[in-house]
Parts: structure tokens; sequence; C-alpha cells
């Protein structure tokens, strides 16, 4: 049994006309290469990490058709809400929507074959910066960002409360983390939420969020024990990674 991630599917089987090759050529038939790659590696036995940004639709009862897709493919799965998921309704009504082969975190955990997972969404903060690895282009549905400095700060802070609700709950020693905002710089630098994974002893943690960025030029690593994947799925050229723990 193995783990694998993935984050950013950005799926719109509910809504066509959401393209992603604004984002460049590699997005053309984004969804035949990650179910072709998915099915390539991953086995029924296997868990797949989703860290966020799964749908493009604006309700939920729009999203249970890229659920449905995800459903169908192998392994089980288990997502966090990203910045994009306007779907993200209660969790409980989340939970009575999601077919059997998915599960969602908000504000707990998830535990396969001892393997204990957590996470949150996180938020932008000054303590990442990504902008030297991303091939910037125009983008027509780009919308410029209204949130001042300090109502950034607030929601950032409140995001570090919820990660922190969900990774106290650990009592395990194989731990993994997902968030889908960075959770610090590729450099590796401290940072609020580097500093809560190694408090909780966190072995390995997947964000995705980064988008534009050429595969394998993000050079992520270890540090303090824990070990740092980007996996927004153009980073991954649509190829989920395998995650060792």
């Amino acid at each position: 049994m193995s783990i694998w991630a993935i984050a950013d599917l950005h799926l719109a089987f509910s809504d066509p006309d959401k393209k992603m090759d604004y984002f460049g050529g590699s997005w053309i038939n984004y969804t035949q290469k990650i179910e072709e790659n998915w099915r390539k590696k991953i086995k029924p036995e296997d868990l797949v990490l989703l860290a966020g940004d799964l749908s493009w639709a604006l309700k939920l009862e729009d999203a249970k058709l890229d659920f449905d897709w995800i459903d169908q493919l192998p392994g089980q799965k288990v997502m966090i809400k990203g910045n994009h998921d306007l779907w993200w309704d209660s969790i409980s009504k989340l939970r009575a929507t999601l077919p059997s082969s998915i599960k969602a975190i908000q504000n707990d955990i998830y535990t396969w074959n001892g393997i204990e997972i957590g996470g949150a969404r996180l938020w932008d903060t000054p303590e990442y910066n990504y902008n030297q690895f991303v091939v910037f282009q125009s983008n027509p549905r780009a919308k410029e960002k209204n949130t001042s400095p300090d109502d950034a700060e607030k929601v950032f802070v409140r995001e570090l409360s919820r990660l922190e609700t969900s990774l106290k709950m650990m009592k395990g020693p194989k731990r993994i983390a997902m968030v889908h905002y960075p959770p610090l710089s590729a450099d590796l630098k401290p940072s609020r939420a580097s500093a809560l994974l190694e408090k909780y002893k966190i072995n390995q943690c997947v964000f995705g969020h980064i988008h534009q960025v050429p595969p394998n030029t993000v050079p992520m690593g270890s540090k303090n024990g824990v070990a740092y994947h980007l996996t927004a799925a153009d980073y991954l050229n649509f190829d989920p990674i395998l995650i060792e723990i």
C-alpha cells in the first residue's frame, strides 16, 4: 500500500467553460492526463492526498460531478479545502455528499493504516514567496486582490489555529500534514506554519496552490524532521507523486 499526492485538480465537469489552458499549454486535456497517470500508478489499496482546489464548482451539488470523477479512480482519497473550493459547505453536508472513497479533513484528522493525516488551508502571508520560480503570463480571468495586509494576516492567524487544532490530535509516530498554501518558502526559512509542523512532529507536509512553475524547479527538501512537497498538478506534470513515510 502506497501514499500518493496531487493537488489543484481544478475540475470543471459541471462548468466546462472554466478552462485552465490560460495557465499554459500544459493544461490542455489535463483531466485526461491526470486520469492516465493516476491509473498507471495507483492501486485500489493506495491512498491519495488532495491538498485543495479540487473543483471549480460554486455549489456543493454541482461539485458532485467532480467528486464522481475522482471516485471512479483507484484508491482511497483524502482532501482539504483550497482557496477556490467555494462549494465547500458545512462539513456534515459535505461528508453526506461525498462518495465513499473520498474523505474530508476539517479541524480533525484522518487515520489510514496507522498513518495520521491532518491539515488546514492556510492563507497568503509575507512569510513565503515563490515569485522567482513562477513563469508569469497574463490571465484574463485573474482578479485583483482587494484584501488588505491586516485582513490577510487575520485570516492567516485563524488558519494557523485551525492547523494546530488538527495537528494536536495526532498521537502516533507516522504523521502527514496537508496545507493548500505553502507553509514556508523554498529556501526553508522558519515560519509560523513550519514551527507548528515541527512542534507536532510531522514527518511529511504536502501543499499546492503555486501555479505556472516549471516541473522540478523548486528546490524543496527537509528541515528539522519535516519533508516538504509541492504537489500542484501542473508542477507535477499532472502525475501523482509517491510520498514516503
